[in-house]
C-alpha cells in the first residue's frame, strides 16, 4: 500500500449545462459548487475555456471568473485554461489584471495552446491554427504585460501591469512540459482525459526546470476524474455519464451530458471500450475507501504536488456529493 500523502487539492469545472436545463442554470449550478468547495477546502476553482460545444457553458471564461469569484470569500478562482492562441495576449492581460484588481490575491491565469474547439470555431474566433505555433512568444507578451511598465512602454496592460498574476501552463504533451521548465513557470498536466504522456511529460518539466523569479522548484499538478459516491456501484453507475461523452466523442457526435446508465456495456464495441477505458484511465471511481486507495497509487506514481479533480456527473447533488467524498479523502491522504 503506498504511503499516507497530502497535497493540496483544487476543483475544476465546465460550467455543465444539463439536458432541459439553461447556461443561466448551470452558472447557478456553478457557483453552488464553488461555495460549497470553499467550504471543504479545496484550494482552488478553475475553469475551463470551451467553444462551440453542447453541454459547457464556460466559453466567456474571464466573465464567469468574475462571477464566481464576487460569489466566494477565500477559494483562489482562475482559468484552467484560457487558451491563449484564441486571443490576443493583451486582453487577456486587461482581463485578468481587472479580475485581480477586484479579487486581489484569489485569481489564477492558466494557459493552453488548444483552440478549445474544432477548425470552424477558431475561424469564427477570429483567429487561424497556427496561433499555437506562436504560443510561447504569446506567454512572453503576457508575462511582460503583468510586469511594472518601462519608461516610454508604448503599450500598457491598464489594469494588469504591475500586479504578478499567478502564470500556470497546461498541458497534454511534453511541449507545454518543456516550455514550463524553460520559463520556471508551474505545469498542470490534462490527465483527466489525455493522460498517455503524464510520467514523460512530468519527467521532462522536473529534469529541465530552470528557477524563475516566481518559482524557485518545479510545481507539477495532476489533473484527475473524481466520481465518488457512497459505495462503488453507484459511484460506477455514475461514471458513465464521462464515459458516454467520451463514447459520443470518438463517433464524432457533440452531445450534452447524458444521464448515467445501469449497463454501459450495452452501447459500445471492445474497440470503442478499450479506447475510452485509455483516454479515461486517471480516473478515481469508487466508495471513500475506494477513492482513497487509487490516490494514494496516484501521488506515488507521479509525485504530484497538487491534484485537480474534475467530475462530469450529471445530477448536480451527486456532483457535490462526489466532491465531498472526495475533500474528505484528499484532506486525510
Amino acid at each position: 500500500m503506498p504511503r499516507t500523502v497530502t497535497v493540496p487539492y483544487s476543483l475544476l469545472d465546465l460550467a455543465p449545462i444539463l439536458p432541459g436545463s439553461t447556461a443561466a442554470d448551470s452558472f447557478r449550478a456553478s457557483v453552488d459548487l464553488a461555495r460549497h468547495a470553499e467550504r471543504w477546502g479545496y484550494r482552488r476553482f478553475w475553469l475551463a475555456e470551451h467553444h462551440n460545444i453542447p453541454g459547457i457553458a464556460s466559453a466567456a471564461t474571464a466573465v464567469l471568473i468574475g462571477h464566481v469569484a464576487g460569489a466566494t470569500e477565500r477559494i483562489r478562482v482562475g482559468a484552467g485554461g484560457i487558451m491563449l492562441p484564441n486571443h490576443a495576449p493583451l486582453v487577456i492581460a486587461e482581463q485578468f489584471g481587472t479580475l485581480e484588481s477586484l479579487y486581489p490575491g484569489r485569481i489564477d491565469l492558466g494557459l493552453g495552446r488548444a483552440p478549445g474547439g474544432d477548425a470552424a470555431t477558431v475561424r469564427a474566433l477570429r483567429r487561424t491554427l497556427a496561433g499555437a505555433d506562436s504560443f510561447p512568444h504569446d506567454v512572453l507578451e503576457l508575462q511582460a504585460y503583468f510586469r511594472p511598465a518601462e519608461p516610454g512602454q508604448p503599450v500598457r496592460a491598464i489594469p494588469g501591469e504591475g500586479l504578478r498574476v499567478p502564470l500556470y501552463l497546461l498541458g497534454s504533451s511534453l511541449f507545454s512540459a518543456q516550455l514550463a521548465a524553460e520559463l520556471g513557470l508551474p505545469f498542470a498536466f490534462a490527465s483527466h482525459f489525455a493522460p498517455d504522456h503524464l510520467h514523460d511529460a512530468l519527467e521532462v518539466y522536473r529534469r529541465t526546470f530552470r528557477p524563475s523569479e516566481t518559482l524557485d522548484k518545479p510545481y507539477a499538478i495532476v489533473g484527475v476524474n473524481l466520481v465518488a459516491a457512497d459505495t462503488d456501484a453507484e459511484a460506477r453507475r455514475l461514471f458513465t455519464t464521462l464515459q458516454q461523452t467520451f463514447l459520443n466523442l470518438l463517433r464524432g457526435r457533440r452531445t450534452g451530458v447524458p444521464p448515467p446508465v445501469d449497463d454501459i456495456e450495452a452501447l459500445w464495441n471492445p474497440v470503442e471500450k478499450a479506447h475510452v477505458q485509455r483516454m479515461l484511465r486517471c480516473s478515481l471511481v469508487g466508495s471513500r475507501d475506494t477513492v482513497r486507495d487509487g490516490l494514494r497509487t496516484l501521488l506515488a506514481e507521479t509525485r504530484a504536488d497538487e491534484v485537480i479533480a474534475t467530475a462530469q456527473v450529471h445530477d448536480h447533488a451527486a456532483r457535490l456529493r462526489s466532491f465531498e467524498i472526495g475533500a474528505e479523502v484528499f484532506a486525510a491522504g
